[in-house]
């Protein structure tokens, strides 16, 4: 190990920040030298809406509460705070946003930062350049259209630790990355510092997530984490949750296909010689994983674009009838909506019933349960090439869903008891992704510098 350092510490904030955790984690951790904060900040997970428009899925407040107890302690120490994926989808309005908060509590504390800025939205032309032979799928994603390429909004790349750690060189207080993988924000440092990358990328997957590693669960809580040569540690400071053999090792397969191994930019991860021992009443030590480095590189893409807008009504169903016939209700109302929205043609909306307490998680992938619910809840959701058609599409679903016949139907009062008034609701724009793809074709990450 080429590093002086035998041993270096640092603390997860939390599973992601804006998602909170406690004043009493933070306040034990700070109890111990850290070498560096780091945080995640963003994921996919919510769907693409945040990436195409440019927006938060954690509110400015939430992000607020997070950065405002930790800047003035990275301040204070001198040490480095890493945000990945800033803004929820790390795309250049994301991280401005990130930025802004930060400037705001700056003046609020009278406090001063060099900060190092890291964009990742690809740059013009480069999605048409990939599509001649260099886009290829990632996680079952279909082929890409390359018609598609200037309908993209906010398209970004997911980087790896190489921009975090020309950051970390240049000796900056915060580093502010765009879009990157989850593992770049606490591998970067100990890999720059010559601790062992499989270990140090195998501690960031565990990091991630904050406490969600440890019992209870909590996303919203911190974890320490410690490199060593040949192991690192786990303990979350709050002494409310304990880490386990079992439950770390759990969270080493946390949205993985593979129990044995994970992928990142720098290459394969091997856990398939990797051991879990409890050292202390909450602590975990983990050895034995390596990196098999990346034989060829690739950089995953995402990119959305603008689909429609949604308007949704919500109702409740109790009629056991009514239940029993809900395909049947439906298909009566599409074709009931068919004949009387002449403002929009056949194939330029999309009409959707999603029927709680029936099939709306799992669809048709589990066999029909024979016992029928007492009641079912309903949201039935038009998406259309502007608010007005589909806030018109689905209050025409929604007054045919309330008097449409069925087979047993007694009642002509109506089907539908709606909890809400007004019962309809404007969703605004719908983005989907186009963009979920690798690609070989080498890219550069511009660390900038702010000074606030």
């Amino acid at each position: 190990m080429s590093s002086e350092k035998k041993m270096l510490r640092y603390l997860s904030l939390c599973g992601l920040l804006g998602y909170g955790y406690a004043l009493e984690s933070l306040e034990n951790a700070l109890k111990e030298e850290l070498d560096f904060v780091g945080v995640d900040a963003g994921s996919t997970d919510p769907g693409p809406y945040y990436l195409g428009s440019g927006k938060n899925f954690v509110k400015n407040l939430q992000v607020k509460r997070d950065l405002s107890l930790i800047l003035p302690v990275i301040r204070k120490r001198n040490i480095p705070l890493i945000i990945g994926s800033s803004g929820g989808a790390g795309a250049a309005p994301h991280v401005n946003g990130t930025l802004e908060i930060i400037k705001e509590i700056a003046k609020e504390q009278d406090l001063s930062f060099r900060i190092a800025v890291i964009y990742s939205d690809l740059p013009e032309g480069f999605v048409k350049k990939a599509a001649n032979g260099h886009l290829f799928s990632c996680g079952g994603s279909p082929d890409f259209d390359p018609a598609m390429a200037d309908s993209l909004t906010n398209a970004v790349a997911q980087f790896g630790t190489a921009p975090i750690i020309e950051a970390l060189e240049k000796k900056f207080d915060i580093i502010l990355a765009g879009r990157c993988c989850d593992t770049a924000v606490f591998a970067s440092y100990p890999i720059w510092k010559g601790f062992d990358p499989g270990l140090a990328l195998h501690a960031a997957k565990i990091a991630e997530c904050g406490a969600l590693c440890a019992r209870p669960v909590g996303a919203n809580d911190s974890l320490m984490v410690e490199m060593y040569e040949d192991h690192f540690t786990v303990e979350p400071p709050n002494p409310a949750r304990t880490c386990t053999p079992d439950s770390v090792a759990a969270h080493s397969l946390y949205e993985q296909p593979d129990p044995n191994c994970f992928y990142e930019p720098e290459g394969k991860i091997d856990l398939s010689g990797c051991t879990f021992e409890q050292i202390g009443e909450r602590k975990v030590l983990v050895k034995g994983s390596h990196l098999v480095p990346a034989e060829k590189e690739t950089t995953k893409l995402e990119g959305a674009f603008l689909a429609g807008y949604r308007a949704i009504t919500i109702a409740g169903l109790r009629d056991p009838s009514g239940i029993r016939h809900l395909k049947e209700i439906e298909e009566g109302v599409r074709a009931s909506v068919a004949q009387s929205a002449n403002f929009v043609k056949e194939g330029e909306y999309s009409l959707r019933f999603l029927r709680y307490g029936l099939d709306a998680v799992t669809g048709d992938n589990e066999k029909e349960n024979p016992v029928l619910p007492r009641e079912v809840g309903l949201v039935i959701e038009a998406v259309a090439s502007t608010q007005e058609k589909a806030d018109a599409l689905v209050g025409l679903a929604r007054s045919k869903a309330l008097h449409q016949g069925f087979p047993d139907r007694k009642a002509t009062a109506g089907n539908l008891a709606f909890p809400f008034s007004p019962s309809d609701f404007s969703g605004g724009a719908v983005y989907e992704f186009a963009l979920y793809h690798l690609t070989d074709l080498p890219l550069e990450f511009e660390v900038k510098e702010v000074i606030i």
